[in-house]
């Protein structure tokens, strides 16, 4: 038997190997359907998340420019009128900034006293998106549970009384 090949051994030996290929076939295709859905289910998984953690980062970058708009003067009569226009003027520009990614989302400012005994003015800046309603992507039902309801972003800017009027 020195040199011996299965190969080479007998035509009966081929057709066997041939038989089992033919079985064989299709299996490929079979493994690939049934690790598709678990693959495309990972790989949305992460394109929703990803989209998610980006209009949170965009809802705080824009609460920050929103409370920056608030440094603006704006014209007014008195010191809480003043800061009712620093609030409009601070949330029109986070909506700005928040618009490319995000629609529909509500701006709520707010002043009050604020700083070493109370001596100074605030004006806080917040965002909030309804995630659930608005979904930058839609949610596939497995998915749904992990998903926030919400997204929200706020700042704060402090405002000196002497530079409010």
């Amino acid at each position: 038997m020195k040199g011996w090949a299965p190969q080479a051994a007998s035509p009966l030996f081929r057709r066997v190997g041939a038989r089992r290929l033919r079985k064989q076939r299709g299996a490929t295709a079979v493994e690939f359907a049934l690790v598709l859905p678990l693959f495309f289910t990972i790989l949305y998984a992460i394109v929703t998340f990803s989209l998610i953690l980006l209009a949170q980062q965009n809802l705080t970058l824009a609460a920050e420019e929103g409370a920056r708009a608030a440094l603006n003067w704006q014209s007014n009569n008195s010191v809480q009128n003043a800061l009712d226009n620093r609030g409009a003027a601070a949330c029109k520009t986070a909506t700005l900034v928040a618009s490319p990614l995000v629609q529909n989302l509500t701006c709520t400012p707010t002043s009050s006293s604020c700083g070493p005994s109370n001596a100074m003015k605030c004006i806080n800046v917040a965002l909030n998106y309804d995630y659930s309603t608005y979904p930058l992507v839609p949610n596939l039902p497995l998915l749904s549970f992990t998903i926030p309801k919400s997204l929200s972003g706020s700042a704060t800017v402090q405002l000196n009384p002497e530079n409010i009027q």
